[in-house]
């Protein structure tokens, strides 16, 4: 079952990649932006596409000549099937490509980051931080999404809005939810009562969920993804506080020792 997850969560992961890649170049353009962008007047070069991005950009026109109706994630999951499907030897063609292109584009990356002030540099170092920091968290959002963990539970209020909020003409959701919290301040505790309730129940049903979810995480070996349970502060016992009382007593008789003989002396 754990092989099943991650592979599904390395399905999703490709397909989303292939949809951002669509999104962001348009099939024509380029997979990534410049990072050098305000940074420095030579644009920073581009990383070149793997194998199966190659194939995807080169084919997608087709596929959707011939799929003008599917969605671009239908259109994506065919493009991946028909690279699985694809012989290794017309795989390498695709490679080879990208070898050569990966070649190219660390002697230009070199030269690059030559013409780059010690300034720009740590500049950029701090966008690629922050860069892969977003990225990692939301890869691990999306797979906590795949393993099913689940929701965490409602306050009243949210429960509040999600029963009256309703589109209006003429009126965007930020100033729509602040009549709903502006609503929700003028009500009365008893009016507030029965959302305060159903979060209570809400509560209760996510502590029960994560429990299970917890203990089927541990037997999928996936014991990083259990919260960590802060430890109680451990009680004092009347023979630990009398062989602590009996500590401070030794320790002040031994520095009214040392006194007395720097007095005498």
């Amino acid at each position: 079952m754990a092989a099943a997850l991650a592979l599904l969560g390395r399905a999703a992961a490709l397909v989303s990649g292939a949809q951002r890649f669509l999104r962001g170049c348009g099939v024509g353009g380029s997979a990534e932006k410049g990072l050098s962008r305000g940074i420095s007047s030579g644009e920073r070069p581009k990383r070149p596409l793997t194998a199966y991005f190659r194939f995807l950009k080169e084919n997608h026109s087709a596929f959707r000549q011939k799929n003008p109706e599917a969605s671009n994630m239908e259109l994506v999951k065919k493009i991946a099937d028909a690279w699985k499907e694809l012989p290794a030897s017309q795989k390498q063609v695709y490679e080879e490509g990208r070898k050569t292109d990966w070649q190219r584009y660390k002697e230009q990356l070199a030269a690059y980051k030559a013409q780059l002030t010690p300034a720009q540099a740590a500049a950029l170092k701090e966008e690629r931080r922050k860069r892969l920091a977003k990225r990692r968290s939301f890869r691990a959002k999306r797979e906590l999404t795949v393993l099913g963990k689940p929701k965490r539970p409602r306050s009243g209020f949210n429960i509040f809005v999600s029963e009256n909020f309703q589109e209006s003409e003429g009126i965007s959701p930020v100033a729509k939810l602040k009549q709903l919290f502006d609503a929700w301040q003028k009500l009365s505790s008893s009016q507030k009562q029965p959302y305060m309730q159903l979060a209570e129940d809400d509560k209760v049903r996510y502590v029960n969920e994560m429990k299970s979810w917890e203990a089927k995480m541990v037997e999928l070996g996936r014991e990083d993804l259990i919260r960590s349970r802060p430890q109680m502060p451990k009680m004092k016992t009347a023979e630990t506080a009398k062989k602590a009382e009996t500590a401070k007593a030794s320790s002040r008789e031994n520095k009214a020792k040392l006194k007395l003989k720097k007095s005498e002396e």
